[in-house]
């Protein structure tokens, strides 16, 4: 089939600014819509990774610090500190913003440009397109992205509330203007739409630093700093800060898993550091990109070994956040715990009786929850799973659940599950959980009283370590209850000066397996060599016997050493951080990032990874040449990858065109559908990942509304202004033609009050967790359900009222 038209002036070769390249009359329509369509997707992938060298360039402008000198208690060495020189609320709603709304601004200004001054339609329907995308799909999806339950709020909610009537305002302000003056803009009127922007930046600059509020935000945020450094429980790398007590608490779970190397600490720690440090909306983006081109990561990605104990590790600074308490802590609540941290039972055993015990302030009346979570051993096949509430009454010491256990008659290597214990949310000022808050079942096929030996032969611990664990186990079998005699005996290390040692018995009930020898450690603080005791098992009860390994040496480090081992940890530690940095310092480390895939972890690349870096490698090749963020501070690289952007943006507005002239849509329809979904897609990825990952909401939707206003005052301002001077200068009028986009615009500002009505409600409503993110499952599907219909509502209406439907 030929195209309709002339050689030189056939269908829909007006379209475009700079397409067709060359001639396409021979060419199918279908072919032409299917090979536009296809550059089009290809070109916003393109401008999805350039607008990644543009937020790192961003990024590395906005972390630019400065130096304050604190008093201190020596005149020598001065407190020195860093503090951001740019406000986060000014950097998100300036370069920030910019960065995440240029392709669409940047298509409204060409568009005008390239049209002759004139007024376009893609332009404008692109920024109210993605507005309404932004504002309504993205908080839907960020409310249903928490887990159930589960809820975060908005945590600087002046700023949020003077974005959020911004929102509102820039588009009834667009009303306004047709009221006043329609199908033209004036020069004045585009002025002031301009300066709006301004207005914005100020005003929200103000509300965050609480101006109409009377208080002054700068005592407050050092208020909650300090606040936040001096609580207990606040994770291992509180606010994603590395030094040596956090690394040496971190190490301390590492190493109960001792067949992990160095590196392998060392990457779990880059990964919780990168959990836990406070990142900007820009940082999701940037992720999000990377996460769909095959890019290099700005998470690490954990083997599958690593990514167990990292769970692990996880779920015991969760229950060290419930204020999970040591034997020798706060006794001012009551402590809950297993009797042991594991035992062990036969098959053909039926049920086992499980003692969880309390101590601490036995006064209260405090519950508990008890849940079964599998390991080799499955629910249904080896055991039936339990989750079972437990309630101390005042004075009451002990408790025992009951879980039972499988016999299918076959045989089965041993295998294990475990049982967790978790304080109700209601007691959790009156109660906390033990050291032993997670207990291992081993289900076996012997039912002899077993052997009691030491797990290894000898242990280091650090002269400040406070208490050295000593595992006894008790293996072949765990039939009834034994007991078993132990001792120290002084060595180099001397009881009452280096240890605190003596005599004592373990007590190994029906089923457990391993049990430990508490010996407080003496920190004498002196420089002095390494110094050894032994601690000796004897005198077993019960049926069990004493095994070979029936002597332990434990042999107190001086700190010397262990400073040698922690300095290379944090070495290397520092050496994985690095590595997930945004931005490359050379033009060398952009190639290799651009070259490899997923930035050279070949190990943790996926196959999409290969995919995608495959169909991207020629975006990455390209922009790998943009300066790299160490030239001239970061402004290099903004300015160049800006006007890279410009020319995709260009290439986008073209593409979008012809392609929506050839299958028929009409450039409004086209703009609020694919090129608004084509530009947005990244933040939808970015805001749900920072709804599921940061403490607070502000990262996943406070920051939509700003961009939406930003997307008026400059994307259309910015062109409108230019245009209004160039025709001023004719003597002629500006013409906006008002009739589709007058109407978009009126169904989105419905559609928006209703949105941020309904956040407000869920902050404060009961029946929706009284936050904006999350909460009861049907309150979070209800609210997921009303926003999606809201933007299928305007999409819907908007088309019609194009085609002439309303008219």
């Amino acid at each position: 089939m030929m195209s309709e038209g002339t050689l030189y002036n056939y269908t829909c070769s007006d379209k475009g600014l700079l397409l067709p390249l060359i001639n396409e009359y021979t060419w199918s329509r279908e072919a032409r819509a299917f090979l536009y369509l296809f550059g089009l997707l290809y070109c916003f992938l393109g401008v999805a990774i350039i607008a990644d060298v543009f937020m790192c360039a961003i990024e590395k402008i906005t972390s630019k610090t400065r130096k304050i000198i604190l008093s201190s208690t020596t005149e020598t060495e001065p407190e020195v500190i860093e503090v951001r020189i740019w406000n986060d609320t000014v950097a998100n709603l300036t370069l920030m913003a910019l960065g995440s709304s240029a392709p669409e601004i940047l298509l409204s200004i060409i568009e005008i440009v390239g049209n002759s001054f004139k007024a376009g339609d893609l332009g404008p329907g692109t920024i109210v397109g993605s507005a309404a995308f932004n504002l309504l799909v993205i908080s839907a999806v960020c409310i249903a992205a928490l887990p159930h339950g589960e809820t975060k709020r908005i945590r600087s909610i002046n700023v949020f509330a003077t974005t959020s009537f911004f929102s509102v305002f820039a588009y009834i302000w667009l009303l306004i203007l047709v009221a006043v003056s329609p199908n033209e803009v004036e020069l004045w009127e585009a002025l002031v739409t301009l300066l709006f922007f301004p207005g914005l930046v100020t005003l929200a600059f103000l509300a965050d630093k609480n101006f109409f509020m009377g208080k002054k935000k700068s005592q407050q945020k050092q208020f909650e700093l300090q606040s936040a450094m001096d609580q207990p429980g606040q994770g291992y790398f509180p606010g994603g800060r590395l030094d040596r007590d956090s690394l040496n608490n971190f190490m301390k779970e590492i190493k109960k898993h001792p067949d992990l190397s160095d590196e392998d600490a060392a990457c779990l720690a880059a990964a919780r550091l990168t959990e836990q440090h406070e990142h900007s909306r820009m940082w999701y983006r940037v992720g999000a990109v990377r996460s769909i081109s095959g890019g290099r990561k700005t998470k690490p990605r954990l083997s599958h070994k690593l990514h167990q104990v990292y769970q692990t590790i996880l779920e015991s600074e969760q229950g060290k956040q419930l204020k999970t308490v040591a034997p020798h802590e706060d006794r001012s609540v009551a402590i809950i715990e297993f009797n042991a941290a594991t035992c062990a039972v036969v098959e053909n055993v039926g049920r086992i009786a499980v003692t969880i015990r309390r101590r601490g302030n036995m006064s209260n009346k405090v519950s508990c929850r008890v849940d079964t979570i599998d390991g080799t051993a499955t629910a249904g096949e080896d055991y039936i799973a339990l989750k079972q509430s437990i309630t101390f009454e005042p004075n009451e010491e002990e408790k025992k659940v009951f879980v039972e256990i499988v016999n299918d008659n076959q045989w089965e290597p041993d295998e294990t599950f475990f049982l967790k214990l978790m304080v109700n949310e209601e007691d959790r000022k009156e109660a906390a959980l033990g050291r032993t808050c997670i207990m291992e079942i081993t289900i076996l096929n012997d039912d002899e009283p077993g052997i009691l030996q030491f797990k290894r032969r000898g242990i280091l611990v650090k002269e400040n370590a406070g208490i050295a664990f000593i595992s006894v186990i008790r293996k072949q079998g765990a039939d009834g209850i034994v007991t078993v005699r132990w001792r120290t005996i002084d060595e180099t290390a001397l009881s009452g000066r280096d240890y605190i040692g003596g005599e004592g018995e373990l007590h190994f009930e029906h089923g457990e397996v391993e049990k430990f020898i508490e010996i407080p450690i003496v920190d004498d603080f002196n420089a002095e060599k390494d110094e050894h005791f032994e601690v000796e098992i004897f005198e077993a009860k019960g049926g069990a016997v004493i095994g070979q390994v029936n002597r332990l040496t434990v042999t107190i480090t001086n700190d010397d050493d262990f400073n040698t081992i922690m300095d290379r940890l944090m070495l290397l530690t520092n050496v994985n951080v690095d590595a997930l940095k945004l931005h490359s310092e050379s033009w060398v480390g952009q190639l290799k990032d651009a070259m490899n895939v997923n930035g050279g972890d070949l190990e943790n690349a996926t196959r999409v990874d290969y995919v995608m870096h495959f169909l991207t490698f020629g975006w990455k090749i390209i922009f790998a040449f943009v300066p790299p963020t160490s030239v001239l501070g970061g402004w290099a690289s903004f300015f160049f990858s800006l006007g890279m952007i410009g020319i995709l943006t260009a290439i986008v507005g073209d593409l979008a065109g012809v392609f929506g002239c050839l299958v028929g849509l009409k450039d409004t329809v086209t703009a609020i559908t694919f090129v608004a979904l084509g530009t947005s897609l990244p933040d939808l990825f970015a805001s749900k990942a920072a709804a599921q990952q940061e403490k607070y909401a502000d990262n996943a939707i406070g920051n939509v509304t700003g961009s939406n206003s930003v997307n008026v005052f400059l994307g259309l301002g910015l062109p409108w202004v230019i245009a209004a001077i160039y025709w001023t200068a004719k003597g002629e009028p500006f013409d906006v033609p008002s009739g589709s986009l007058s109407f978009s615009v009126g169904i989105y500002s419905a559609t928006s009050v209703i949105c941020i009505l309904l956040l407000m409600v869920r902050r404060y409503s009961s029946f929706f967790g009284r936050a904006e993110l999350g909460g009861p499952i049907n309150a979070s599907r209800a609210s997921f359900a009303i926003l999606v219909i809201l933007w299928f509502l305007y999409i819907l209406l908007s088309s019609l009222q194009t085609y002439g439907y309303f008219n």
